[in-house]
């Protein structure tokens, strides 16, 4: 067993580490208040109450209502939720069968797409500019008579770009239903479902330091979903299974905390972003970053090099003790190029080159400069060996 004299973590665009003090709101949940929050009598009406506390907790981070929240188990759930359920409830009174979705969406969004093409749905895929960012223009061309969902990923997980979601809510305002991944930037940025116009919203609570196997879709009132799980009708019955209540009060714990300290959070995670962009364009020649500086997460680097692999990079930052990934942390067992970073138009190698470096809570500025020493030399060690130095 190697021994690893430094324990860095720079993947939290991929997970979170619990917050301890939603670890520890969590724990009474698993043994002193375990009633199913369906039961009438009194462990399960205190569990009600605190499904129904945590709810108002999430909606409060977004402008939304309580009842507008609906649990799920993962983001990936949402996102199908979102496009099948829109999708079939509009199919089934025949008012359009075409949706709109960008070209960088997580693989739960176009590969929902992909299914619903082989059920006779139409689906339109936009193209990115070179920094990952979506013109509205293109959105507003793309919408038929019979389009019935758009949907646009709010923030890239593998490159940080914010995308115009207010500009192109819009021009779909009380149109054509909008939804938003929202997973990477839900408790990171500010959001407005109403003054954005965003109809429905996916979010999940491992992405923000909130508990894994629990996470939302908003769905604004009125909007017409059809149920992908059928069974007690749980969740204003578009979403049944006994609920997880004490994954629920992680999220709303998290949410709660992402909403006090957000806007100071911010501000640090940019100059420590800030800084490891900077310092690596000017320490390693042959580097670039990937997306935009100026709308991007205060958390992402997505940086590529000249000449090596992004997989031994990764391999080598882990042997000094620093986690970081290549591609998307969810398809990183996959030998395929990221199509987010295609689509902004890189050639394979340069795909293959890149390293995503994700800050969070725990990040530290002295963490950023152990960094910056090392990974120089990895570079250049790397190129040597495959004789491009």
């Amino acid at each position: 067993m190697r021994k690893v004299t430094k324990n860095i973590y720079m993947d939290y665009a991929a997970t979170t580490p619990v917050d301890p003090i939603v670890k520890r709101t969590m724990l009474p949940f698993f043994s002193e208040k375990f009633g199913n929050a369906t039961a009438l009598y009194s462990f399960g009406q205190e569990a009600k109450q605190a499904l129904e506390e945590s709810r108002e907790k999430v909606a409060n981070l977004i402008g939304a209502k309580p009842q507008e929240i609906i649990f799920t188990s993962s983001a990936t759930e949402s996102n199908n939720l979102a496009l099948k359920g829109v999708a079939f409830a509009k199919a089934s009174t025949n008012q359009g069968r075409h949706i709109i979705i960008s070209s960088i969406e997580h693989p739960s969004v176009t590969e929902t797409a992909k299914w619903l093409e082989a059920q006779k749905f139409k689906i339109t895929r936009l193209p990115v500019d070179k920094y990952g960012l979506i013109n509205p223009k293109d959105v507003e061309r793309a919408i038929r008579k019979d389009t019935i969902l758009v949907s646009i990923i709010h923030a890239s997980n593998e490159i940080g770009t914010i995308q115009p979601i207010e500009k192109i809510g819009k021009i779909l305002k009380a149109k054509i239903y909008f939804h938003t991944d929202a997973v990477q930037s839900f408790g990171k940025i500010p959001i407005n479902v109403n003054k954005m116009n965003i109809d429905l919203l996916s979010a999940s609570s491992h992405k923000m330091y909130g508990p894994k196997g629990i996470a939302c879709l908003y769905a604004r009132e009125g909007v017409k979903i059809e149920p992908i799980l059928h069974g007690g009708g749980q969740e204003s019955g578009l979403r049944s299974s006994t609920v997880n209540v004490a994954a629920v009060v992680g999220f709303g714990a998290a949410c709660k905390i992402c909403k006090r300290e957000m806007g100071k959070e911010n501000r640090r995670l940019i100059k420590l972003r800030d800084k490891l962009i900077k310092g690596v364009l000017a320490k390693i020649p042959g580097s670039y970053l990937n997306g935009s500086l100026k709308d991007r997460l205060s958390n992402n680097v997505n940086l590529r090099f000249d000449d090596v692999e992004g997989e031994s990079i990764v391999i080598q930052l882990d042997l000094l003790g620093i986690a970081a990934s290549t591609g998307s942390a969810c398809s990183s067992g996959k030998l395929e190029s990221s199509s987010v970073l295609s689509a902004i138009g890189l050639k394979p190698q340069q795909v293959h080159g890149s390293l995503r470096l994700s800050l969070g809570r725990w990040t530290k500025e002295k963490e950023i400069n152990y960094l910056l020493k090392v990974l120089p030399g990895i570079i250049k060690r790397l190129r040597e060996i495959s004789g491009k130095l």
